[in-house]
């Protein structure tokens, strides 16, 4: 178990260092959309087109790799959201349980399905260098592909949490 547990800590620090360089995407993204406002108008004064679909679509591209790169991050970190009604109440063990039983049953199978229905489609867009429809636009085969990727470290991440959630749900000590 020692050797799972080390396992998942090195998976842990993966997705923490992926999770610390999204920041740096939200940067990036809110720096373009902060010119792409700005150009709209001031194109608007001088009479000139200052921003184009390229940039609206790097915007648009970034916010999809942080949402879908910083989720795993979000699970590694505890910091995903729940409906905490009744959870913050509970013991950790009861929590740890509750956690193991979600992981298994619903993050790892949506995990699993999101990766095998989104690979024909990425595919795809890869066998056709798939580009936007719109003049001046970005490749789109890219950004598809952030669609497994971030699935398939999502469920990494939800891998490497079972050999803790199965010492805290079943240690032996007070039961709660």
């Amino acid at each position: 178990m020692q050797a799972l547990l080390r396992l998942a800590r090195g998976v842990d620090r993966v997705h923490t260092v992926l999770g610390h360089g999204v920041r740096w995407l939200i940067l990036a993204m809110v720096g373009i959309g902060a010119f792409n406002a700005v150009a709209r108008y001031a194109g608007r004064y001088v009479g000139v087109n200052l921003s184009s679909n390229a940039l609206l679509e790097a915007q648009w591209y970034l916010f999809a790799a942080v949402f879908l790169l910083a989720a795993p991050y979000a699970l590694v970190a505890d910091r995903h959201v729940r409906v905490d009604v009744l959870y913050g109440r509970l013991s950790p063990r009861s929590r740890a349980r509750i956690d193991l039983v979600g992981t298994l049953l619903f993050l790892l199978p949506f995990c699993g399905f999101g990766v095998w229905v989104s690979l024909s489609s990425v595919a795809n867009s890869w066998a056709i260098l798939e580009q936007s429809p719109d003049p001046g636009g970005l490749p789109r085969f890219p950004v598809k592909t952030l669609l497994p990727v971030s699935l398939g470290l999502l469920g990494l991440a939800g891998l490497a949490r079972i050999p803790a959630l199965l010492i805290t749900a079943w240690a032996p000590g007070e039961e709660g």
